[in-house]
């Protein structure tokens, strides 16, 4: 029988700063990115990330500030600077097979729910971007993946093992966590409902 380890839900309180969103100031250019990669995503049918200031703080509980580049662009995310929406984090490798027994989950999952939630995949521990945007183009995802591929997020976000899916509130602090592979876009639907507050 397979076992499945879901992490503690973390209950946070305190206020949540009041902010304004960034000035363009405030939000860096993108780095030189590889044309034949962005090509590939843009083709692919997958959403740039979304832009964030890199100087954002971690709120206790919450996603780290730690800066990464965005899969198949040059834009840059700081994870930390990922508020004001809920999220589900998925984070995966195309060499993975557990991540590729979940894919068509989580693209039915975003298809369905991507209006109420950010979905958002790291790329983890992957050499070779090309690939990785293939894969993920084949199984349909449509939404931003940053690049992971030195590990950063490991120790940062407790990843013990891919797949990894982390459900975060609007607040940025992380609510739950899944440790291995999700069984269908409903069993995703029901931990955001549950954990995040969202009705589809």
């Amino acid at each position: 029988m397979r076992l499945r380890r879901f992490g503690a839900g973390i209950v946070a309180g305190g206020v949540l700063l009041a902010g304004c969103a960034p000035t363009p100031a405030e939000i860096p250019e993108p780095l030189p990115a590889d044309p034949a990669l962005v090509a590939q995503r843009e083709g692919a049918g997958i959403a740039d990330c979304p832009a964030t200031p890199l100087d954002a703080e971690a709120v206790p509980g919450g996603l780290p500030d730690l800066v990464l580049t965005c899969l198949g662009s040059g834009r840059q995310v700081n994870l930390a600077a990922l508020r004001g929406t809920p999220m589900v984090i998925n984070v995966w490798a195309q060499w993975c097979g557990p991540c590729r027994q979940e894919a068509p989950h989580l693209a039915e999952f975003a298809s369905r729910m991507g209006d109420e939630v950010l979905v958002l995949g790291v790329d983890f521990d992957d050499p070779d971007p090309a690939l990785a945007l293939e894969f993920a183009g084949q199984a349909g995802w449509t939404y931003p993946h940053v690049a992971d591929p030195t590990k950063q997020t490991q120790g940062a976000l407790r990843i013990s093992g891919i797949p990894t899916t982390l459900f975060v509130g609007r607040d940025g602090v992380i609510a739950q966590r899944v440790v291995g592979p999700v069984e269908s876009s409903q069993e995703l639907v029901d931990l955001t409902r549950t954990y995040l507050g969202v009705r589809s």
